[in-house]
């Protein structure tokens, strides 16, 4: 499982992707089910950028986009679970697929250590999850 705007899927807050070349020609190998847990949950694209503000997603707008998130990665999460999903490889510093670090909750820029909705419920369900910036310098 592959977060879907690594490769290529605009469904990034700002309607953009984070494409990854490298992952690309690391997953020709690989059999991977992109997803992305924020459409899955309905939020539109483009959306405002969310954080975890006290263990809730909020907009950068002050609205609670929680349920949302929640969904999208329970919706997720049974599509890994059902596709037998051994790894998935997440975004960095997403409030879904966040694993090592995500953003404070005050819109600043500044980072914490701490996991995104989606990549939190993946490990309480078994399925490993890696950050491709780690991956990344493991294949290179």
């Amino acid at each position: 499982m592959v977060s879907a705007c690594l490769v290529g899927e605009e469904c990034k807050y700002n309607g953009g992707d984070n494409f990854c070349a490298e992952l690309t020609e690391f997953l020709q190998n690989h059999e991977a089910i992109p997803v992305c847990p924020e459409t899955a949950g309905g939020l539109s694209t483009p959306r405002s950028p969310c954080e975890i503000v006290n263990g809730i997603v909020m907009n950068a707008d002050g609205e609670n986009t929680d349920l949302a998130f929640r969904r999208g990665a329970e919706k997720c999460v049974r599509q890994a679970k059902e596709q037998e999903v051994d790894l998935a490889i997440l975004q960095s510093r997403s409030p879904s697929c966040g694993v090592n670090q995500i953003y404070d909750g005050t819109f600043s820029g500044r980072l914490i250590k701490d996991s995104g909705v989606f990549a939190s419920l993946l490990r309480e369900n078994g399925v490993p999850v890696v950050d491709i910036e780690d991956l990344l310098r493991q294949i290179r």
